[in-house]
């Protein structure tokens, strides 16, 4: 019983990663129309940029100062590689860039940082047990899933309350009439890139805490993240948290109990949402079916 509670503890937290990941994703492919295959990228930007903070800014300041900086190269690619790409109809050309740009971003990591796996220390206070028996329920961890559940709650509150937001999930409607209406569709999609990359950084330095640094870190979690969003609904940024999470413990579970299947079993369960209810738990109608 120990066991099983231990993996799935581990499945949860791993399906935070791909939750975060999630909701960066499918806000870009909501209003960008960009299927955004650099996201792990981001993400190990994010991740590597608070490691070579955190000696200045500590590890709170890295932790802000990171994502911050993920969504600052975000938006300066959304400038100069994506937009000039907008007036294709095409989905296929933004993938191949993105996919490219993936590739970029491992190589250049691996020359600036070095191709070894780098610790990313987190404070000694956090790395303790929160309880003397769940002793894999650390400080730390408690903490990445509470940032989550703040992330995912100020997201909802950023696209409810606030002009931007509200712009944004006008736009995912009908961008033609948003631009009709006087709003700069250039600038409100390079917004909603940023927000995205954002939270992808945000996964990163979360991740790093626990997972260690790697240049490749990213590829591990991009494409369950894709299926996250697969199984809880494009179009639904709850539904992307839903899935993420969903897919994580399932994940976590299946180790107790046949490891070789761990990560097959994000697929079988993608493969049967998507046979049962093609539009996902939480998806819109009509995009699929």
């Amino acid at each position: 019983m120990e066991l099983l509670l231990f993996n799935a503890f581990n499945g949860l937290i791993q399906g935070v990663f791909y939750a975060l990941m999630a909701l960066g994703l499918a806000l870009i492919l909501s209003l960008n129309s960009v299927i955004n295959m650099a996201h792990g990228g981001f993400l190990v930007i994010g991740a590597y940029l608070a490691y070579t903070l955190a000696p200045y800014l500590g590890f709170w300041g890295a932790l802000v100062v990171g994502p911050l900086c993920a969504a600052a190269i975000g938006l300066a690619v959304e400038r100069v590689l994506v937009r000039p790409l907008y007036k294709r109809s095409d989905p296929l050309y933004t993938l191949l860039l993105t996919f490219g740009l993936a590739l970029v971003i491992e190589d250049m990591t691996r020359r600036i940082w070095g191709p070894q796996g780098l610790p990313f220390a987190v404070p000694d206070l956090l790395n303790t047990s929160v309880s003397p028996v769940l002793f894999f329920v650390t400080g730390y961890r408690v903490l990445v899933v509470a940032i989550t559940v703040l992330a995912a709650l100020g997201l909802y509150l950023v696209l409810r309350r606030t002009r931007l937001g509200i712009r944004i999930r006008a736009g995912t409607l009908d961008l033609e009439t948003v631009s009709a209406l006087g709003v700069n569709i250039y600038r409100l999609r390079a917004l909603n890139f940023a927000l995205g990359c954002l939270l992808a950084g945000l996964a990163g330095v979360l991740a790093a805490g626990i997972l260690g640094l790697t240049p490749p870190m990213g590829n591990s979690l991009i494409m369950p993240s894709f299926v996250a969003i697969i199984v809880g609904g494009v179009g639904s940024l709850l539904g992307s948290v839903l899935g993420g999470l969903i897919i994580g413990v399932a994940a976590g579970v299946t180790t107790t109990y046949y490891p070789a299947a761990s990560e097959a079993v994000i697929y079988l369960i993608m493969l049967i949402v998507l046979v049962i209810r093609p539009r996902g738990l939480l998806g819109q109608e009509g995009l699929f079916e």
